[in-house]
């Protein structure tokens, strides 16, 4: 192991796990201009070295930008550690049957990255994103603030992409959040929904929609679903995800102070104790900087804590004292 340091290269970033959606975040992530030099790191490493050489081709069309293949002594003075390893979601699975390989695939990365003492911000992407978030935050020993999951970020672009083509409207006019959990039990936080600040149905009605619960329906399922109908149509999704990676990226090099659904550990907020979930959070460069309270009606507090249960029934179900992954796994 090479000499460990805390020094922090702003403009460096790490990589760990290099399949679709790890390629699609580098990719962004070269794209973006945010960082001159980016490791990539992945149990197989002719797969990393590969993607590296593939995207350091496109340096020249975006900004000089140093892109390899490495290990784990590399991400030492990383600003950033993205961890996209796991096993993929495959047709009819859902993010929470893929616990049980990723927790495992967990228990052997988090102890690389916390014995060499880095300092970076831990940004978790693999699946089911809040268990591994709780999972990472518990081995690591990092502070709270500076482990970071996706959560809902890219759900929520769904959402406004679909209120977008729905209202015949630029989507990034479109405020609102998907809250909860990355997956089945994920909320559209209706309530607090507006286009440039007038409330949802209003707009809708301005845009001749009159028939507000189904279209609020159709299109949550629609977000819901969105995962499992690319998945059945080309095996993964990817391209979404590292456009959400880049998004958080930025918003913690650039200190913007933005506020997105990421994932991290509730301290009851609207009653929910020690489970990590999906809330809107100011992000910048120190991470999560405090957790944004949305105002939310009856129903979605029920179903923000029916979403917080269902998370809760895996997390009791995890050993992360021993090898094993459930306490009750035969």
């Amino acid at each position: 192991m090479k000499k460990q340091n805390n020094h922090i290269n702003v403009r460096k970033a790490a990589m760990i796990g290099c399949g679709f959606v790890g390629s699609a975040s580098a990719f962004a992530l070269m794209q973006s201009g945010l960082f001159s030099e980016l490791v990539l790191i992945d149990a197989d490493k002719d797969r990393a070295e590969g993607e590296a050489l593939d995207i350091s081709h496109g340096v020249p069309f975006a900004r000089p930008m140093k892109i390899y293949a490495g290990d784990y002594d590399d991400i030492v003075d990383a600003s950033i550690i993205v961890i996209t390893a796991g096993a993929n979601q495959k047709p009819d699975e859902t993010r929470l049957d893929l616990v049980h390989k990723n927790v495992d695939i967990f228990k052997q990365i988090i102890p690389e990255i916390s014995k060499r003492n880095c300092n970076g911000i831990l940004l978790i992407v693999s699946n089911p994103v809040d268990i591994l978030t709780y999972v990472a935050i518990k081995l690591s020993g990092f502070e709270e603030n500076r482990v970071i999951g996706s959560g809902t970020v890219l759900d929520t672009a769904r959402l406004k992409y679909e209120l977008g083509e729905h209202l015949g409207v630029d989507s990034r006019t479109v405020h609102a959040f998907i809250i909860g959990e990355h997956g089945d039990s994920e909320i559209a936080a209706w309530s607090s929904a507006n286009v440039s600040g007038i409330p949802i149905n209003t707009f809708c009605e301005m845009r001749g929609h009159y028939h507000h619960q189904k279209a609020m329906q159709d299109i949550a399922d629609t977000v819901k679903n969105s995962a499992y109908e690319i998945i059945a149509k080309k095996r993964a999704t990817y391209y979404g995800i590292g456009m959400s990676v880049k998004r958080i990226c930025e918003a913690i090099v650039r200190d913007e102070k933005s506020i997105l659904p990421v994932s991290g550990i509730m301290h009851g907020e609207y009653g929910i104790e020690d489970v990590s979930l999906s809330m809107p959070a100011i992000v910048g460069k120190h991470g999560i900087e405090a957790k944004v309270p949305i105002v939310l009606n009856e129903l979605e507090r029920t179903r923000l804590e029916q979403s917080a249960d269902t998370l809760r029934v895996i997390i009791d179900g995890l050993d992360l004292s021993t090898g094993d992954v459930e306490k009750n796994e035969k």
